[in-house]
């Protein structure tokens, strides 16, 4: 039978990070108040678009693999904030890869975006579709923070992961995935006025304001996640003990905790990197699989389980039989150009727009441009 192994990963994270005491000079709010709410400690914004960030996660995910962009017969671009609808931004990205035989789709699945396209791109390579694909999930979710609203402004981060799934032959790659949407809860987790459908023909300046509900999110993600977990491991054949490495959406840390206790996978096989990053959406679960990666914490054959849920409220679960090799075949020097500003001041246009003022650290500076 055939199989989809994942042979090549890579990640981008912009250097600019933007920490709880930075927040805490312009929202209510507090590095205590933060950290025992979330796990985060701190967070990296962007200074250059979503796509520039996944060509950069492409290039050393493609070089881990030992592939060129020519091998590639398909791109996944899983995200909430493409740079463009119209045309996709997969396109684009394939364009600037220089993948010139590959097809090329957005996937909104919000945070599960990645899960998704990981599923989509694993089905496509099994029917014998294509044979080499890359799934990327990117995120510059600070471009749509509401500074007035602490309970979502404080945990979104921005980011870039990527893998490349090839055929194989042998159990390899996500062998079970599960995927769903909890009814009429649209509600919970949303952004009005963005998209087709709302009045744009108004003298109404848009406000992009992101609605949370963080208490009926919390209830649905944990249940959610669980149950797929669950499922995901009964359609494999296996119990949670036979799991190596549990890689959680990383949105908030009591969450991912209290899945894995009802699973019953103890602390040191659960791989916990929010601290460093917040909720990097549909860049979560690549991000976090580099880091174990980089740390030794993914072997040879290991049994890997995921989860996630997002906007909509979608969900989902996988596992993931890692193949014979875990380091890169070879490293890309690609990288993001040179930032000369900090997150407060890549930020502060948007400050004043919500705020109507800049924060102390970046009085008598002038609005960064």
């Amino acid at each position: 039978m055939r199989h989809a192994e994942i042979t090549g990963w890579g990640k981008c994270v912009p250097p600019a990070v933007m920490t709880n005491d930075d927040l805490a000079t312009f929202v209510d709010t507090s590095d205590e108040w933060i950290r025992t709410r979330s796990g985060i400690e701190r967070r990296h914004y962007s200074h250059v678009t979503t796509c520039e960030m996944a060509r950069v996660a492409a290039e050393h995910a493609l070089a881990a693999a030992g592939r060129t962009a020519e091998d590639l017969d398909l791109v996944v671009f899983g995200s909430t904030t493409p740079d463009e609808i119209i045309p996709n931004t997969g396109s684009l990205l394939k364009n600037q890869l220089g993948a010139r035989n590959a097809a090329a789709f957005d996937l909104n699945a919000a945070c599960a975006s990645f899960l998704y396209g990981l599923s989509v791109a694993t089905d496509m390579v099994r029917a014998g579709t294509v044979r080499t694909a890359l799934v990327i999930g990117a995120e510059r979710a600070s471009w749509l923070m509401d500074w007035t609203r602490r309970e979502s402004a404080v945990l979104f981060g921005d980011a870039a992961g990527a893998v490349v799934v090839e055929a194989a032959e042998g159990e390899t790659g996500l062998v079970a995935s599960r995927l769903g949407c909890v009814p009429d809860t649209r509600h919970t987790l949303h952004m009005p006025n963005w998209g087709h459908g709302f009045d744009r023909f108004t003298d109404n300046r848009v406000h992009l304001s992101l609605r949370f509900e963080g208490r009926e999110i919390f209830r649905h993600a944990v249940r959610a996640m669980t149950e797929a977990c669950q499922d995901v491991l009964r359609a494999g054949g296996r119990t949670p003990a036979d799991v190596d490495l549990f890689v959680p959406h990383q949105a908030n840390l009591r969450i991912l905790n209290l899945v894995a206790d009802k699973l019953g996978i103890p602390s040191d096989r659960v791989m916990v990197c929010i601290q460093e990053y917040g909720n990097t959406s549909a860049a979560s679960i690549p991000v976090a699989l580099c880091d174990a990666l980089e740390a030794g914490r993914v072997k040879p054959g290991a049994l890997v389980l995921t989860t996630v849920f997002g906007a909509g409220l979608v969900w989902g679960a996988g596992l993931i039989r890692w193949g014979s090799r875990v380091e890169p075949l070879a490293r890309s020097d690609a990288e993001l150009p040179p930032c000369d500003k900090s997150a407060l001041e890549i930020m502060g246009p948007s400050i004043e727009y919500y705020l109507g003022s800049l924060p102390q650290p970046l009085r008598g500076r002038g609005t960064p441009k």
